[in-house]
């Protein structure tokens, strides 16, 4: 899990220092150990994230015999605050499934952003669930 936070994290930040914002995107860990960045195509140019969201988790359904965990990074709204954060669903085949969410500023000045602490509650199964 550790590996995967790993991986998935630091593209986030590097798009949102560079660009404010990035597309939601995944890390899967087949079982050999190694990682691999997934995309997911909605068929247009700036589709709604959520489109992207669900192509990403149908290909990581269609390819879940092969790995055996995943990460699925996305730009959120914190509820209830009025925060930013990068959320990563980290699931593994084993069952265990968390949502890590990192707050995040962008910073006024010089580009960047400057992050909060992060925090972590219980995720969903949307891979292995089946």
């Amino acid at each position: 899990m550790d590996t995967l936070l790993n991986a998935a994290l630091p593209f986030a930040q590097q798009q949102l220092a560079e660009h404010g914002e990035f597309f939601p995107y995944g890390v899967a860990m087949k079982r050999d150990g190694r990682t691999g960045m997934v995309a997911g195509y909605a068929g247009t140019e700036r589709p709604p994230s959520t489109e992207v969201l669900d192509v990403i988790y149908e290909g990581l359904r269609s390819k879940a015999d092969e790995n055996r965990g995943a990460a699925v990074v996305a730009d959120v709204r914190l509820r209830g605050e009025e925060t930013d954060a990068i959320q990563v669903e980290v699931e593994h085949r084993d069952g265990i499934a968390l949502k890590i969410f990192l707050p995040y500023r962008k910073q006024r000045f010089g580009g960047g952003i400057e992050t909060g602490e992060m925090r972590t509650e219980a995720g969903e199964r949307r891979i292995w669930s089946r």
